[in-house]
């Protein structure tokens, strides 16, 4: 993932990719089915902040991949919380 972040050149997106690295590595490693879904609920609020930037910029390239990078984020983080609503 370090590659999107040299890749976007935006302040915001660079200050939280800590933070969601941080929790999706974490939910790489946990084995615990409620703790995955903490970490999930985590990430999505996190990766939320950057779907709702308020300086996304149609047309700008940079805002482009941080909004697809961050959809792919919170899809992920949906498909946890719904599995566990199968269990």
């Amino acid at each position: 993932m370090h590659q999107e972040q040299d890749r976007i050149a935006c302040s915001i997106f660079q200050q939280k990719e800590p933070s969601i690295k941080e929790f999706t590595d974490r939910l790489n490693e946990v084995e615990d089915y409620q703790h995955k879904v903490e970490l999930a609920s985590d990430l999505s609020r996190c990766v939320d902040m950057l779907l709702e930037c308020l300086e996304y910029n149609v047309n700008s390239l940079d805002c482009k991949n941080c909004r697809f990078i961050s959809n792919l984020r919170k899809k992920t983080a949906n498909v946890i919380i719904k599995a566990k609503e199968l269990v």
